[in-house]
């Protein structure tokens, strides 16, 4: 079984579960995630995504047995198919997606967790952009967000070196959202997940898309987009109730709706 899910509390939890590889990706996973993807766009009970791996790593990025296997995907689709279609699923998921690092994140690993909308790492995580030791560049977005995050000479030169970066490190950078003792990460990573999946999502969702378009839209295109999308924010169930409870001086139970 390369993923292990549940559904808890509104938040749906994908553990990467292939720990003799430290979670290294092979095709059936990466089709597997995106299913899996697909499967919390589309259900509404599910209001927070949050990935993680099993055993000591997050991911350590291509199973590199089946990249240079004769009868297996070619490079090519392995881009095309199998990473490429799980970034675009993250980015366009209209629900927060958190990555919480439990362990070492390298090549594709570390790239699908920065793709996230938070990432968040175990004190003793690290995050590698491990393609330069074989050659290759830097795929699933971390050409595209690595140098959006910590600026581009920083990022070119843990391209380049592919230098091991603690969570500490990552942290100091902006790479990450926050670093987290070990003793501890479990339980606030599941905490911020489940305070997340009682806020008012369908906000979340349309802040993410405005954020997403800000990356490449004019300063008036994104006026004009906030335009749009308050419109619609305002259109829906969560701000007639988060309204209605600030006037009751009473918490709001929003719905995601």
């Amino acid at each position: 079984m390369e993923l292990i899910t549940s559904l808890n509390n509104g938040v749906f939890k994908i553990t990467l579960n292939r720990p003799e590889v430290y979670n290294s990706f092979n095709q059936a996973m990466a089709f597997s995630l995106q299913k899996e993807l697909d499967y919390c766009a589309q259900n509404d009970e599910i209001r927070t995504i949050l990935i993680t791996g099993s055993g000591k790593a997050f991911c350590a990025g291509q199973d590199l047995s089946e990249a240079t296997d004769p009868s297996g995907p070619e490079l090519e689709s392995i881009v095309r198919d199998h990473y490429n279609p799980i970034i675009l699923k993250i980015r366009s998921l209209e629900k927060p997606v958190i990555a919480a690092v439990n362990g070492v994140a390298a090549g594709a690993g570390a790239n699908i967790a920065l793709a996230c909308d938070l990432t968040i790492a175990q004190e003793n995580a690290s995050f590698i952009q491990a393609f330069s030791k074989i050659g290759l560049i830097p795929d699933s977005g971390g050409t595209y967000f690595l140098p959006r995050i910590i600026g581009v000479q920083k990022a070119l030169a843990l391209m380049f070196t592919g230098d091991k970066i603690s969570a500490k490190e990552a942290e100091e950078l902006n790479m990450i959202y926050k670093c987290i003792p070990e003793e501890k990460f479990e339980d606030f990573t599941l905490k911020i997940a489940e305070k997340m999946a009682l806020m008012p999502t369908r906000a979340f969702g349309l802040t993410k898309k405005a954020v997403n378009q800000s990356l490449h839209n004019t300063l008036e295109q994104q006026l004009n987009l906030e335009e749009k999308l308050q419109t619609e924010a305002g259109k829906t169930e969560d701000f007639q109730e988060g309204v209605q409870a600030f006037l009751e001086k009473r918490k709001a139970k929003f719905k995601g709706k």
